[in-house]
């Protein structure tokens, strides 16, 4: 069995973007690893360069800009990544995103178990979605993503799709993929309230027109604006991110004391879909 590993990542540095971390929290499971690096100005190719090991293999790209609507050009470049892996199963990992060097024996045991089981053409993996700093994540399922695909079989028929979230066949149908007792930790949202700016400033620009973009409204700088259903981290971080995390110097007031008692939030957040459409209803009366 052999395993590929693939990524992408365009001025890491510039967004402080975790891409390193990313990187060498897969490698281990990986025979070899992928890693699109789009034309950056700050030194993100120099920096992936000075890994030192022979599994790591750079394709260097210039990113197509103009390919904006609904963030397709993500999905292609994902793919770009793809097209390169010569293992049987894929492992994708994207640049904000770490996995949790416990989950390796859970990762190997499950690719192993459904090699040969070519009904299963993915794995699933739980999401924690840290907010803020690296004290709190998101505790709301209905706008926090709760799982997605992150080992792909290497078939030419899988791609990615849309804005590389997940996975599907060429024709649009879903993949076949199962669960598996493990998660990756999303550290989008942690980063210094400057550069969280900066990248939801220019990320909106793999999503809309220049024209769009004048009337998409933004958060102040500095803002995390999502709170309310938080909850305080009390397990480990990665090994590979305790350094990031010691150097991380920014303030974050979660609120965490004003949010309603968890069995109201639950409450809330079930009926979500239903208080939804009664506003919406009455919005139109």
């Amino acid at each position: 069995m052999k395993i590929s590993g693939f990524t992408l990542v365009r001025n890491g540095m510039k967004y402080s973007y975790p891409f390193m971390e990313a990187i060498y929290s897969i490698l281990p499971l990986c025979d070899e690893l992928i890693v699109n690096v789009g034309d950056s100005n700050d030194g993100t190719l120099d920096i992936v360069k000075s890994i030192s090991n022979e599994k790591i293999k750079i394709i260097e790209r210039m990113w197509d800009m103009s390919l904006r609507k609904g963030g397709k050009l993500l999905s292609v470049e994902t793919n770009q990544a793809l097209a390169h892996c010569t293992g049987d199963w894929c492992i994708y990992i994207q640049a904000d995103e770490v996995v949790h060097e416990k989950y390796y024996p859970v990762v190997t045991r499950a690719l192993q178990k459904y090699l040969a089981d070519k009904k299963v053409e993915g794995l699933k993996f739980g999401y924690k979605h840290f907010y803020g700093t690296y004290e709190y994540y998101q505790d709301n399922f209905r706008k926090w993503y709760r799982r997605e695909v992150r080992v792909i079989r290497n078939n030419s028929n899988i791609v990615s799709w849309d804005d590389a979230m997940g996975f599907k066949h060429k024709d649009g149908t879903e993949i076949k993929s199962v669960p598996i007792k493990a998660e990756i930790y999303h550290y989008g949202w942690v980063r210094p309230p400057a550069k969280m700016s900066l990248k939801r400033t220019d990320f909106h620009k793999l999503y809309y027109s220049d024209e769009q973009i004048k009337t998409v409204a933004l958060p102040p700088v500095g803002s995390f604006t999502d709170l309310g259903n938080l909850k305080r981290f009390t397990d480990s971080h990665p090994k590979i991110m305790l350094e990031r995390i010691a150097n991380s110097d920014w303030n974050f007031d979660s609120k965490i004391d004003e949010q309603p008692p968890d069995w109201i939030r639950k409450i809330l957040i079930f009926l979500h879909p239903v208080t939804k459409r009664i506003k919406k209803f009455l919005s139109h009366r």
